[in-house]
């Protein structure tokens, strides 16, 4: 049997070819965030607050509490399984933003653990190829949705 000596923490970046302020508002925002990640939000992000998530395809959804912003530079989210998600804006020159998400906490056994993080990695990486599609092309990709068609609920 193997057992961790560390527990792993999931990892996605990005560079985005927009201006940070751009990048950022895209997670603040639900009206641009529905776009490439989930359906519907109970609200725009605000440190302090709770907010809610749904994916309605999967007839799933998570509650979330804001945990942190610094405008144009930083989130930090504590989600329903209690994992912390980070998000880290990074101006570039000429425009562009490199997006650093960082998912760490994840618990249970080691099979768990790093099932979670290997889900979360792929799945952050995919936001941020919704992201980018959206902000540099204006194109919707529908990759979450389309990621596990076969999942969908009846609504």
């Amino acid at each position: 049997m193997t057992t961790l000596s560390q527990i792993p923490v999931a990892k996605a970046e990005m560079l985005i070819r927009r201006p940070v302020d751009e990048v950022f508002e895209a997670f603040i925002d639900p009206a641009i965030t529905t776009k490439f990640w989930f359906t519907r939000s109970s609200g725009k992000l605000e440190a302090g607050e709770h907010v809610r998530w749904d994916w309605e395809m999967y007839g799933v959804s998570d509650e979330v509490y804001v945990q942190e912003i610094e405008p144009n530079r930083r989130i930090v989210i504590i989600s329903s399984d209690s994992t912390r998600v980070e998000w880290v804006f990074t101006p570039r020159t000429d425009g562009e933003t490199f997006v650093a998400i960082t998912n760490s906490g994840f618990t249970g056994d080691g099979d768990d653990i790093v099932n979670g993080a290997m889900d979360a990695m792929g799945g952050y990486t995919m936001v941020l190829c919704g992201l980018k599609a959206l902000l540099e092309h204006n194109i919707i990709l529908n990759l979450v949705a389309d990621k596990a068609p076969d999942a969908h609920v009846e609504g």
